[in-house]
């Protein structure tokens, strides 16, 4: 029973401490109560400043989007409409989705094997995980799966698969409207796909009239060393989703960007009653703010270069049966090719009791996953690993597994 949380730790009610190694699933990038963004949000609420606005036009969200626009999107280039579209990540995902077989009128979507972009039905119809599916209790329609770089089927050019589906009158698949990507699929099991894969889906796109959704919700907002993702590939996605950590303090807040000549809507035709959470108008001006102040981004390759050594020393040298992957603050741990499927539980479960938080994902949930604040302490990111390298080598010791190196 958790009571209390500040930086990179949790508290529980009998006072015990745990490192967070899981962010809120990527929505804490700044960690529990960071003072800086609490204290805007404190003065907000004590100024009887708007707390509800529908979309209606208000001071906090002004400064929002001039700020969002004159720091995050001009210097890189980018030229895009913002779209609020309500509380959470799957909103967006539904938004983009929407308005793509407006956009282009066609009912189809190419999304990826390993795929997780949202639990509602149109976002979970592009979500590939056969147990989040089942519970739909209804058909999911309208998304072909395409084999995605990292998945099983590893001998296939995954772009020119697509290439040849959509140039073959006898496919059987029909053209898409979008395809909708992760840069690193987080869920399924942390999977980077490399630049020129991004630039060749970019092309693809391009080539065959078809929009190209980048889906950031847990993997932008500087998780990756930039704050979008796809920045290292230097591809313009037609449309990105971000949720998560856009509001900087966990509160809920989902934004759609689109290229303007996308904006098609009629009015009213995709509303909300949330779709502008005005404390999350706040936080988010704030932790832009403080992203800058911190340099975030080289913040996040210094402790990208702890964790890659950490684990690449530590971690796969006890069985060439792990493998290691990931990207900035977001990697894995597969131990998919380990005969005990109950390995990744059983370790995810010592570090708990040792007071570290971490989830597992991937395929039969076999990827430990390691998601930190971006703000944590170089001294907490050590100990946590500590924890980690120790449950990692208390549970797998002695077994078969066990290699010299």
């Amino acid at each position: 029973m958790f009571v209390k949380a500040k930086g990179s730790l949790i508290y529980g009610e009998s006072g015990k401490e745990y490192i967070d190694f899981f962010a809120g699933a990527g929505a804490l990038n700044y960690g529990h109560n960071p003072e800086f963004i609490k204290d805007r949000l404190i003065e907000h609420i004590q100024r009887d400043g708007v707390s509800h606005g529908l979309d209606m036009y208000t001071d906090v969200k002004r400064r929002f989007i001039d700020y969002f626009v004159e720091h995050i999107l001009e210097p890189r280039g980018l030229d895009y409409k913002l779209q609020f579209c309500g509380a959470t990540g799957t909103n967006a995902v539904e938004a983009a989705l929407k308005l793509a077989r407006k956009v282009k009128k066609r009912t189809n979507v190419f999304s990826f094997m390993g795929a997780f972009h949202g639990m509602s039905l149109g976002s979970l119809a592009a979500t590939s995980n056969r147990d989040s599916r089942e519970g739909a209790g209804t058909p999911l329609n309208n998304v072909t799966f395409m084999p995605h770089p990292s998945g099983p089927l590893l001998y296939l050019d995954t772009i020119e698969y697509m290439e040849r589906v959509l140039s073959d009158d006898h496919s059987g698949i029909d053209k898409p409207a979008a395809i909708i990507f992760e840069t690193v699929q987080a869920e399924g099991g942390i999977n980077p796909v490399s630049e020129q894969w991004l630039r060749a889906l970019a092309d693809l796109c391009v080539k065959h009239d078809i929009l190209l959704i980048c889906d950031d919700i847990q993997v932008g907002c500087g998780r990756t060393g930039t704050f979008f993702s796809f920045e290292r590939a230097g591809i313009v996605p037609d449309m990105v989703t971000l949720s998560k950590s856009i509001s900087g303090y966990g509160l809920p807040m989902s934004l759609l960007l689109l290229k303007p000549e996308l904006d098609q809507w009629k009015p009213g035709e995709h509303n909300g009653t949330f779709r502008g959470n005005q404390m999350a108008f706040v936080t988010a001006m704030a932790a832009l703010e403080l992203r800058e102040m911190m340099n975030l981004d080289l913040l996040v390759k210094q402790h990208e270069h702890f964790i890659r050594k950490f684990l690449e020393t530590n971690i796969k040298t006890v069985s060439d049966k792990i493998e290691i992957r990931g990207t900035g603050m977001i990697w894995g741990i597969d131990l998919s090719n380990v005969e005990d499927s109950g390995i990744p539980k059983q370790i995810v479960k010592e570090c708990f009791a040792n007071g570290l938080i971490l989830e597992t994902a991937g395929r039969e949930d076999q990827v430990i996953k390691i998601l930190p604040p971006l703000t944590i302490e170089q001294s907490q990111l050590e100990r946590g690993f500590k924890i980690l390298n120790e449950a990692v080598h208390s549970i797998i010791a002695g077994s078969s597994l066990l290699t010299t190196h």
